[in-house]
């Protein structure tokens, strides 16, 4: 079902099981996403660029119970102020039928500027098998209302 499916990605908790290439760590913010706008902070780590443990911050830009919810990742500035890349994370969610739902998702990096590409961080940083990771994770986290990619 779909709402079961949503109410996973909805929880930040469950971020880093869902996470297909094993940088998201942990949640800093553990209060379930509820609204587009809502800010959530991840631990993250990776031992390439920008190298050991650091933090993301993302704010929800798709909230469509059940059927859709996505943010976009950027990072909080020495200032204070959030500065986003133009990379949004994306899951659009239908039901295939009792018990299963079709779940897409859309890693979208055609916003990034300049200014970050020229930071020297290949974009994509990753290939379509992270996204195949992580819908096959979730499949797990939501048996059987999501069916694994692999399987159809």
């Amino acid at each position: 079902m779909p709402a079961a499916v949503f109410a996973v990605l909805a929880d930040p908790t469950t971020h880093p099981a869902i996470d297909g290439t094993g940088r998201v760590q942990e949640s800093v913010d553990r209060a379930p996403l509820i609204e587009v706008g809502q800010i959530f902070r991840m631990s993250m780590y990776h031992a390439g660029p920008p190298g050991g443990h650091y933090q993301v911050v993302n704010k929800v830009q798709v909230f469509d119970p059940p059927r859709a919810v996505g943010w976009l990742t950027g990072q909080e500035k020495g200032d204070g102020d959030l500065e986003f890349g133009g990379w949004i994370w994306r899951y659009d969610l239908a039901p295939l039928g009792p018990p299963e739902t079709e779940v897409t998702l859309t890693y979208d990096w055609s916003a990034v500027p300049q200014f970050i590409r020229a930071r020297g961080i290949r974009f994509p940083p990753f290939g379509p098998g992270h996204l195949r990771n992580s819908l096959r994770h979730l499949a797990k986290l939501t048996a059987p209302a999501v069916p694994d990619p692999d399987t159809r």
